[in-house]
């Protein structure tokens, strides 16, 4: 992984680091200041890839030529990057976790050189993934019972994104994906139908519905709206019928008044006696169409949500941050009015019966009476604790957020309107604020 997959400041300051030998170990914690509007909290994802990130995290040499040739760096300098690795601490909040604000998600504890050039790459990939996983997670709310594909890989703002999305939405619940390069990367399943380009490329809809039965009899799914619905639903009950098939099959909507549609689809496909026939609905999706949809009581048993939920529609981005709270033994902290931070590094304690909010407080402090620590060591001396092992790790954070939803109280749960858990800060942070707080309004250093 190339170490110029920073901002360039980040390089600038590690550079007068490793230029003064400061190489005090730092520790700087990463967290959302604010829940997005509509969200009730957030899905901790990308813990993963964070971690790859920094395993791989080093400067080559042609790197180093561009530091030297067009940043300015000199010979002392860029010696000191080439040997540079990640070779630091990590805790964090294990992916699939339901989190809150003002709580950190992660900590990085590296000599302070290491620990700023990091910056950019974990803050990019816990934050788009705990945004995404975060949308997909009030789909699934959204959903009840009914099943969600991803559909989004075409509309996502990068081709990695993609796999991203895949990844974050299949932690946050959802069933299957039609990127088939994150499925087999992540062990999900891949899910597809036919384009409106297939049912034209043929002369009628029955003959595309044919021949794509033909070639695919294996739970085939007919794209029924290219021209008429009701139209498209009886020519594919027309071809299930002449094929005489008999396992798992469906038809899509892909437009119009879906739950009329729905309706009226549900009604043709039973009338044919095929009551065991999906519906399967898309187009435009996102948690409050799925939701009117299931308050409207249509017959749909799933939905392939794409662009809306792979760009987190209406909240793209998230209000993170990593701040830097402690060098050597010496906390510090930010007083600027809306960015203040707390000093020292943090852990974050639960409730598990979910009857109040989580407390922060210091890392080394003993749990509160009846709650549990949240945050976990997942590297040390840059090396991950747990082997790689994409699927699984996937696996084990949907389990968690299974876990976690079913912790999660009503009121945050809601789609409108949701109340967050919020935050209390222990007295021992509390204290550990004050005074280092008054000092540095006294000019001194705590």
């Amino acid at each position: 992984m190339t170490g110029l997959r920073t901002d360039l400041y980040e390089l600038r300051m590690a550079a007068s680091y490793l230029r003064r030998g400061m190489t005090d170990r730092a520790t700087f914690s990463l967290f959302a200041r604010r829940l997005p509007p509509r969200r009730g909290f957030l899905v901790a994802a990308g813990l993963a890839e964070a971690l790859t990130f920094l395993e791989e995290f080093a400067f080559e040499a042609d790197d180093l030529a561009y530091l030297r040739d067009t940043v300015g760096f000199d010979r002392s300098t860029l010696a000191a990057l080439s040997a540079l690795r990640f070779t630091g601490d990590v805790r964090a909040v294990p992916e699939g976790r339901v989190v809150f604000a003002d709580e950190p998600l992660l900590e990085v504890t590296a000599p302070i050189a290491e620990a700023q050039l990091v910056e950019t790459g974990v803050l990019n990939l816990i934050t788009f993934h705990t945004t995404i996983a975060s949308k997909a997670a009030r789909c699934r709310l959204a959903a009840g019972g009914a099943q969600l594909i991803d559909f989004a890989y075409r509309r996502t703002h990068g081709i990695e994104a993609g796999a991203a999305v895949a990844r974050a939405s299949a932690i946050a619940g959802f069933a299957a994906t039609s990127d088939v390069e994150a499925a087999r990367r992540y062990g999900l399943t891949p899910s597809g139908t036919m384009a409106h380009s297939y049912v034209e490329a043929f002369l009628d809809e029955r003959s595309a519905f044919r021949a794509f039965a033909a070639d695919f009899p294996t739970n085939p799914i007919f794209l029924v709206d290219t021209y008429d619905t009701p139209a498209g639903v009886r020519a594919a009950v027309d071809v299930i019928t002449e094929l005489g098939l008999t396992g798992p099959l469906g038809v899509r909507l892909d437009s119009g008044d879906l739950a009329a549609l729905a309706r009226e689809t549900r009604a043709i496909l039973d009338g044919a006696g095929l009551t065991g026939a999906q519906i399967v609905a898309s187009g435009s999706l996102d948690e409050d169409v799925i939701a009117a949809l299931v308050s409207a009581g249509a017959p749909i048993d799933g939905y392939g949500v794409g662009t809306k939920m792979g760009v987190s529609y209406d909240a793209p981005s998230l209000d993170s941050a990593y701040k830097l709270v402690a060098v050597g033994d010496r906390p510090v902290l930010k007083l600027s009015p809306g960015k203040a931070t707390l000093p020292g590094p943090k852990q974050v304690f639960r409730d598990p019966s979910g009857a109040s909010g989580d407390v922060v407080g210091l890392r080394d402090e003993p749990a509160p009476r009846g709650r549990e620590p949240v945050l976990v060591p997942v590297m040390r001396d840059g090396r991950r604790l747990d082997p790689v092992d994409p699927a699984g790790a996937v696996r084990a954070a949907r389990s968690r957020f299974d876990a976690d939803l079913r912790w999660l109280p009503e009121p945050a749960r809601r789609l409108a309107d949701p109340e967050s858990l919020a935050a209390t800060v222990s007295p021992a942070l509390t204290a550990l604020h004050e005074r280092v707080a008054a000092e540095v309004r006294r000019g001194g250093t705590y």
